[in-house]
């Protein structure tokens, strides 16, 4: 009987559609889980969305729509781009579904009965979008110290968890199980910043919203998130109060649940003890990974910076995007992404080193044996070397997968690659081709390239499903067990044909076109003509807007734009960085000098890779003119 491995993400929330950085999650998971089905493990793969919140509510309300619509809508969008990335999750909870929240009601019931659960009042700061209370003093300049945002005053009856009754017990279980947390930096953390101060009860329910699980003997409490969120783990797996499932019985404790730095403390201190509480037993390892920032900044939609895994992969394909997000993220550090690194990645090792070599390696196998794979003859230092380094890549991509260090593991896939092409330029295949002694040696260079190339398209299989597949296709072989061995490539066999796998990509021409993609989807809605059709604004509407001269101390052209200057501006109390589409209106010497009016107050977009901290004022439809103003006009000065 196959080894059980039960494997899981954190559910992504439905307040929007999930950008970049939260698909690296499920990218990242799935491939490890497909790594261990190649090894022999039993897998279950869970994934899924969280549904419940004042927040979801409050984004609903705000487009007139019904909650469970606004959620509909949204875990759609999220299932949509988890199947699009190719992940071979085998469950996609909601919390939404029936048999979740009947699951959720029977466990708050049976915390409150056995007495972990208790009513009392909260007095706080409320942050919504992290769905957590603060006290003052963990308060950032008065604003959440996880993300940063404004803060509530909040006052309401709420049931509370008993965390301390649990502590001990947990600081126990951390320091018998070393690797339940990971990376140990993340360890580290939950111990010295909640742990050793000491727990508080845990606020699990809420009055002031009813976008949740009604508290069942108290209905005019919903059940707050964390129990309702967590939950899935087990209620996803048939877990009952009164009874388990099978696959509860078969898979759990949980192998290891994968889950973003930023929710660490939910999933080490929260959850262990809610597992305690229910006499259940703990999950064997949490996994933090980082975040993707966008450039040096964490990526948001208000910021202007994000990125979608559904167009991102317009450009680059499915593995293309999946090759940037596992290879770019570090293990315990931040990874950085931009258009211009994916492109430049994109070329480089999928183009220049798969794509090339797999072309290149078949074309020859059809113009020098027919298509037919060759009998390898002797082989001499440099074969061995090749054949070598493949077999030692592949032990520590290995090694590596076990660890859940993926970026390093799929460098080693790559390597593999590498070394094969510059066995390429070693013995050189088209010299041998001259002469008959030659001819005999290409076999055995010729066989080495193919039986190089499915070993390592068998090992990529993880990371990039659909282009591993599509090499193993040609050469007739299936990518399902990791122990593969070289030399076992059948000398005579007719090898298939592979389409091409990534076509080159014109690096200037693609980012100008995102750019300007960027630059329309930042247009303002088509003007209306008629005055009495304009929407009203009151005056206080009209003073946020702070407008200020400025003077353009520098100006240039963006190379990869062609309708983008950037521009230096002194404001008065500094110089600033804006970029504007004014490039086929005005040159950069006819800007140096001037004095423009600039929206101040801004939120920082980025514009072909360049931040820019506000926009210039200008008029006209085909005709663009910047509103320029008199030199007597002060910089820094006020503008109404």
């Amino acid at each position: 009987m196959k080894e059980k491995f039960y494997i899981t993400t954190a559910i992504a929330y439905t307040s929007r559609k999930p950008h970049i950085g939260n698909t690296y999650e499920i990218v990242f998971t799935d491939a490890i889980a497909r790594f261990k089905r190649m090894i022999g493990k039993d897998v279950f793969f869970l994934t899924g969305s969280d549904e419940h919140g004042i927040k979801i509510q409050e984004y609903a309300e705000k487009e007139g729509i019904a909650p469970k619509a606004y959620v509909d809508r949204v875990a759609g969008e999220i299932k949509g781009i988890w199947d699009l990335m190719n992940t071979s999750y085998d469950k996609f909870i909601r919390t939404t579904d029936e048999q979740h929240e009947r699951v959720v009601t029977k466990i708050f019931t049976k915390l409150y009965e056995q007495g972990d659960i208790y009513k009392g009042e909260y007095s706080g700061w409320y942050c919504t979008p992290c769905e957590t209370f603060y006290t003052q003093t963990q308060l950032n300049d008065g604003k959440c110290p996880d993300c940063g945002a404004q803060v509530k005053e909040t006052k309401e009856e709420a049931y509370f968890f008993k965390m301390s009754k649990y502590q001990k017990r947990l600081e126990e279980h951390i320091e018998a199980n070393p690797d339940f947390i990971t990376p140990e930096s993340r360890k580290k953390e939950m111990i010295n910043n909640f742990l050793k101060p000491g727990l508080s009860d845990l606020c699990v329910s809420r009055t002031s919203f009813t976008w949740g699980i009604p508290v069942e003997f108290d209905p005019k409490h919903v059940i707050y998130v964390w129990i309702d969120a967590l939950s899935n783990y087990i209620t996803a797996m048939g877990y009952d109060v009164d009874e388990k499932g099978d696959l509860y019985r078969r898979y759990w404790p949980c192998d290891v649940h994968i889950i973003g730095k930023d929710i660490l403390r939910f999933h080490t201190i929260y959850w262990p003890i809610i597992l305690m509480a229910l006499g259940e037993e703990l999950p064997k390892q949490v996994f933090a990974h980082p975040w993707f920032l966008a450039g040096f900044d964490k990526m948001s939609k208000s910021k202007g910076n994000t990125i979608y895994a559904d167009e991102l992969s317009e450009y680059v394909g499915v593995d293309g995007v999946r090759y940037y997000l596992i290879s770019e993220m570090p293990y315990a550090q931040d990874g950085m992404i931009t258009y211009e690194n994916v492109i430049k990645k994109y070329n480089a090792e999928l183009a220049n080193n798969l794509g090339n070599l797999v072309s290149r390696t078949l074309a020859m196998t059809k113009k020098y044996f027919g298509g037919v794979v060759p009998c390898r003859g002797e082989l001499n230092d440099t074969d061995k070397d090749l054949l070598a380094t493949a077999e030692a890549q592949a032990k520590l991509c290995y090694e590596k997968m076990e660890q859940y260090r993926a970026a390093e593991a799929i460098d080693c896939v790559f390597e593999i690659l590498h070394r094969a092409n510059k066995y390429i330029d070693e013995t050189e295949p088209w010299v041998l081709a001259k002469t008959e002694e030659g001819k005999k040696r290409l076999e055995t260079v010729i066989y080495n390239l193919l039986d190089v190339i499915r070993f390592a398209a068998i090992h990529l299989f993880p990371f990039l499903p659909e282009t591993a597949q599509k090499i193993a296709a040609a050469f007739g072989v299936e990518c399902k067990d990791w122990k593969d061995e070289l030399g076992v490539l059948e000398a005579g066999k007719a090898m298939g044909e592979c389409p091409m796998l990534f076509a080159r990509l014109d690096e200037e021409k693609l980012l100008n076109e995102i750019h300007e993609k960027q630059m329309k989807a930042q247009e303002p809605v088509e003007e209306k003509k008629e005055i009495e059709h304009l929407e009203e604004i009151g005056i206080d509407d009209f003073f946020k807007c702070e407008l200020r001269c400025g003077k353009v101390l520098e100006c240039e052209k963006i190379k990869k734009s062609k309708k983008l200057l950037k521009l230096k501006v002194d404001m008065g109390d500094g110089v600033r960085q804006i970029v504007s589409g004014i490039a086929l209106y005005y040159s950069p010497e006819e800007m140096i000098g001037k004095k423009v009016i600039v929206v101040a107050n801004l939120k920082k977009a980025v514009l072909c890779g360049e931040e820019s901290f506000g926009m210039i004022l200008a008029g006209g439809d085909e005709d663009v003119k910047v509103v320029f103003l008199d030199d007597a006009v002060e910089v820094g000065s006020r503008i109404s």
